[in-house]
């Protein structure tokens, strides 16, 4: 059976029946510890923080002189949203009145874990991330309302999960685009970034679900942008993939984007540096099919991330640069260690090929191999509101993809039920009485599970259209599931569209998103226990018929 770090796993019904036992024995004491269950969905989320500035003020870290708050510093300041505070971010002529608004916008906020119950939906666990780190001396926060953070990835051994964020606190201003400690100043900096906040070191977190125990390390990786997911390899090493740059660029900037290689515990340096602690391990660029250069670090602008059979991959699905695609990074079968050669980045054969800026290209984020012929692609569209009117852009979807003759050929795409729909949530606590319109544009993060009667199970984490609030990132989602049968292929993608409907499972409320979904599994010692435990109690039962 191939296994993907992914969380591709299958249960036989013994050794299913032998982990539910072995939960209840071993694993729910310890997942208490942490207030997580092993064995549920795990969902990362964040809820927006008021900074607490007021109208008309300018907001600190924009645009010299330029940037006003032109909404209250609640998230809504009306009952519909359409006065919110992300009106901030748009340019100065959609706002009117305003002269100029603060580009950089956003806000940090805290990271928040929920198990849930992948067939009802039912929250059986939460840890409040940002509260735990700070427990332990750690800052530790994401930022809202940028949409492509929080992925989670399971560890090689299924017990933990990796993921990104700031060396921050919560309610701080513009920090996703601020620079990094060791690549910061006027040497070592980027020409033309126009984000002033404090120089912040981006992350790379792991939390042993069961147990709580959180591991940290900062990087000085993604400068001016942000990290987006984080994954263990078998050798030990982090891989990540995000983005860096919000200026003219430099060469610190390139080195710092990507796809980057970091030993868990090797903290960055705080000083500037011409060698700041980054380790970029390859980069792809448009030259190579052909294209006339670009913005080179733009090339290498990555989302999702992913080990199926010891191969890494990633995704790129934004940016007006370079070309949205999956990529293999490196050879098959062997994960890259970023030394000697550079390590080749290629597209997957049968995949996009167009640049990012032709009509109608894909917008990849989440892949799941479910084994080494069947690959499914979570696609989250444009953001814009053409995706469901001219077609001048593209809506996403849940795509199968199934390798024939060396080609990924694409056989249909799930989620026609639900991407172009529309749907009402609310808000609570402090937005009771906010409701919101949010229309479903496609899928960002994935993960999946095979099951023992040949379907397999997809969990993914809905994007939206972005339309209310002009800022789709900021928008509430939904958690959903889809049921797919393995076997089926391309002659089947009627039947497949038509009866394979999304199941949702959570709907985020107003002022939270949802984020990255996981599925760790219960730790091998369980079975053991386990199985020890079902001899004792077999000896047990015959001696006790021998007694009687």
């Amino acid at each position: 059976m191939h296994k993907s770090i992914n969380s591709s796993f299958k249960l036989r019904p013994l050794a299913a029946a032998v982990a539910i036992i072995g939960i209840n024995m071993m694993a729910v004491p310890l997942a208490q510890a942490g207030s997580l269950n092993l064995g549920d969905l795990l969902v990362s989320s964040t809820t927006y923080v008021d900074p607490g500035f007021g109208v008309g003020a300018a907001l600190p870290n924009s645009k010299s002189g330029s940037g006003v708050a032109s909404a209250a510093s609640g998230f809504c300041n009306s009952s519909d949203c359409v006065n919110n505070v992300w009106n901030n971010s748009l340019a100065s002529s959609a706002v009117p009145g305003t002269g100029g608004n603060d580009g950089n916008f956003g806000t940090t906020s805290g990271i928040m874990l929920r198990s849930v119950n992948a067939n009802t939906g039912a929250v059986t666990g939460s840890l409040d991330v940002t509260a735990a780190a700070a427990a332990q001396g750690l800052n530790l926060v994401t930022s809202f309302a940028s949409k492509s953070e929080l992925a989670l990835n399971v560890t090689p051994d299924g017990r933990s999960v990796t993921f990104m964020g700031y060396n921050n606190t919560t309610g701080r201003l513009d920090v996703s685009n601020s620079a990094t400690p060791g690549i910061s100043g006027a040497t070592y900096g980027e020409p033309g970034n126009t984000d002033t906040a404090n120089p912040t070191f981006r992350g790379v977190a792991q939390l042993n679900v069961a147990t709580g125990a959180l591991q940290y390390t900062t990087t000085n990786a993604y400068a001016g942008n942000n990290g987006r997911a984080a994954i263990l390899g078998s050798n030990g090493l982090y891989y990540t993939a995000g983005n860096a740059g919000n200026g003219n660029g430099s060469s610190l900037i390139t080195g710092a984007n990507g796809i980057q290689l970091i030993t868990p515990g090797s903290n960055a340096p705080s000083t500037p540096s011409a060698t700041p602690g980054t380790n970029a391990i390859g980069a792809f660029n448009i030259t190579q099919l052909g294209y006339t250069a670009d913005k080179t670090a733009k090339d290498s602008n990555y989302r999702g991330l992913t080990v199926f059979n010891n191969t890494l991959y990633a995704t790129k699905g934004s940016g007006g640069n370079g070309i949205n695609t999956i990529y293999q990074i490196g050879t098959a079968g062997s994960l890259p260690t970023g030394t000697g050669a550079a390590t080749p980045v290629t597209v997957l054969p049968g995949m996009n090929t167009s640049l990012a800026s032709a009509t109608n290209t894909p917008h990849p984020f989440g892949i799941w191999f479910a084994n080494d012929h069947t690959l499914y692609v979570a696609d989250e569209g444009s953001g814009k509101a053409t995706d469901f009117t001219d077609k001048s852009t593209k809506a996403g979807g849940l795509q199968k993809y199934v390798l024939q003759n060396g080609t990924w050929n694409l056989a249909y795409t799930l989620g026609g039920d639900i991407v172009g729909q529309s749907y009402t949530a609310t808000g609570q606590g402090s937005l009771a009485g906010i409701s919101l319109n949010v229309t479903t544009d496609g899928f960002r993060n994935l993960t999946g599970r095979v099951n023992d009667d040949g379907t397999v199970s997809l969990f993914t984490v809905t994007s939206t259209e972005g339309s209310v609030l002009g800022d789709a990132g900021a928008e509430p989602n939904k958690l959903v599931y889809f049921t797919d049968n393995l076997s089926y292929g391309a002659a089947d993608a009627s039947t497949a569209t038509s009866t394979e409907l999304a199941t949702t499972l959570m709907t985020a409320s107003v002022g939270e998103a949802i984020r990255g979904v996981a599925l760790p599994v219960p730790e091998p010692e369980s079975y053991a226990l386990a199985l020890m435990s079902l001899g004792i109690l077999g000896v047990a039962a015959k001696r006790q018929r021998r007694q009687g």
